[in-house]
């Protein structure tokens, strides 16, 4: 900020904590409306792993934005000096969180639309659970409180870059557990699990119900799909078949499109571009998007949003209205769930590019792909290569081969709608795709999976024999 302030090319703001959803928000904001907004925050990562997130009132930079920066930059390295004489430093500080707060509370009261005193704590008489998982959700156990709800039992709400207790990852067992134990020792209506920088969301039902990654969207699609009939929902790559069917047959169109919510997002907005109505774009890690909000992921707005029955916890408006005791799981009745499931992660070992080795794996499994009698490529796909397998008594598991977006690592996801199914689907992996792959890949993961499950079938034969 001392370097951009130097300059005396801009007025600059420092906001301190704030969130990714906050950040953009300043730039649309009557009384901020600023240029431009810059975050520095490395979400669920290690904290080694800070970047930049910029946003202007269109929304959030992407791939082609942030390279014109960075190559601004390097031509200014390049130059060896500024090229711009110093001027005053023109530096301010603004809290605009307390802002941003007051516009969700803002939306509850009025989605809510209580009358009289009731107007102003619409949740007075719910007990909800939060985890903020030492990230910037913290600030919503005090908006929830001015709402009127009873937040005893709320988790990890003091902002620590380390995590002390777990990553703040809406995905991970680790996050989602504890959240379900505080919910059903507080007999709470709710827990609401939020992401670092609160861009993305899971929760808990009052029963101690899980609810994210393809119950999430179920439920996003359903309530998004009861205004909008017919609208396209865009996910990432790695939704299951039983979303799929349970998208189509509730009305609405569904695009599978690339991992990466960035990606989710910018196939949703080509699609209105282009005069298609697509109202949610969601990935299974919790970043939901919906037209009406600009298209930003914002996991406090989802949780918060204040027009019907919307997602994470605009619940919370619907629970006003009805009272305690309304069940999330109803939303996502039909939904099939597949009975195993598992995402490999395969390590490329030093010394060998990452690119180059998941190359080699997909042209095998495309390979492997057109001879393997119940293997069946999916068409249209947008990434890597996603493979239904027919497990018989219609029956469909399937396969996906990408790169990570992060690590030197390649990703198999797999889901099988057989109990136990995964490992014969990792099996013929290993037998028609990633033979030949063991300097190349750490294909431990698939083997143990494959030994463990033999493992356990073998068990009852074990013991039948004892007892003959």
């Amino acid at each position: 900020m001392g370097g951009m302030a130097s300059q005396g090319l801009a007025n600059v703001v420092d906001v301190g904590l704030c969130t990714t959803p906050a950040m953009f928000k300043s730039c649309i904001s009557p009384g901020h409306m600023y240029d431009a907004a810059v975050m520095i925050t490395a979400s669920h990562l290690p904290m080694n792993r800070n970047g930049l997130k910029f946003f202007t009132k269109e929304g959030g930079l992407d791939k082609k934005g942030i390279g014109e920066i960075v190559a601004m930059a390097a031509d200014v390295c390049l130059a060896g000096a500024s090229v711009h004489e110093p001027a005053p430093s023109r530096l301010t500080n603004v809290e605009f969180l307390p802002v941003y707060q007051e516009q969700l509370a803002k939306m509850i009261r009025d989605g809510v639309g209580f009358k009289g005193d009731a107007y102003w704590t619409p949740l007075a008489g719910f007990k909800l659970v939060i985890n903020a998982g030492n990230g910037m959700g913290g600030f919503i156990q005090d908006l929830l409180q001015g709402l009127g709800a009873d937040t005893t039992g709320s988790l990890y709400l003091e902002p620590d870059g380390t995590f002390p207790n777990h990553l703040a990852n809406p995905e991970l067992p680790e996050a989602m557990e504890p959240t379900r134990a505080a919910v059903l020792a507080q007999e709470a209506d709710l827990g609401i699990v939020l992401d670092t920088d609160v861009d993305r969301a899971g929760v808990v039902d009052h029963d101690g119900t899980v609810i994210n990654r393809n119950r999430l969207i179920a439920i996003m699609a359903n309530i998004v799909l009861r205004d909008h009939p017919g609208t396209y929902i865009v996910t990432d790559s790695t939704t299951s078949n039983g979303l799929n069917r349970f998208i189509l047959q509730s009305g609405g169109q569904h695009l599978r499109y690339k991992k990466g919510y960035k990606n989710v997002i910018d196939k949703a907005q080509d699609l209105n571009a282009a005069g298609v109505d697509c109202q949610l774009a969601i990935e299974t890690s919790g970043h939901g998007a919906l037209k009406e909000n600009h298209m930003l992921d914002d996991g406090a707005y989802m949780a918060m949003k204040a027009r019907t029955f919307t997602l994470y916890v605009g619940i919370l408006v619907e629970l006003a209205r009805q009272g305690r005791g309304k069940n999330l799981s109803d939303l996502m009745e039909g939904l099939q769930e597949p009975l195993d499931e598992v995402e490999f992660r395969l390590r490329v070992p030093a010394g060998f590019e990452t690119a180059t080795v998941y190359q080699q794996a997909l042209d095998a499994f495309t390979a492997a792909a057109a001879k393997v009698p119940a293997w069946e490529v999916e068409v249209p796909n947008f990434e890597g290569l996603r493979v239904n397998v027919d497990e018989g008594g219609g029956r469909r598991g399937w396969a996906m081969a990408r790169m990570s977006l992060h690590d030197p690592i390649v990703i198999f996801n797999v889901e099988s709608e057989v109990e136990s199914g995964v490992a014969a689907i990792a099996k013929q992996l290993l037998s028609e795709v990633l033979a030949g792959f063991e300097d190349r890949l750490d294909l431990s993961p698939l083997h143990k999976r494959v030994a463990v499950v033999a493992a356990l079938e073998m068990m009852p034969a074990k013991a039948a024999a004892a007892a003959a």
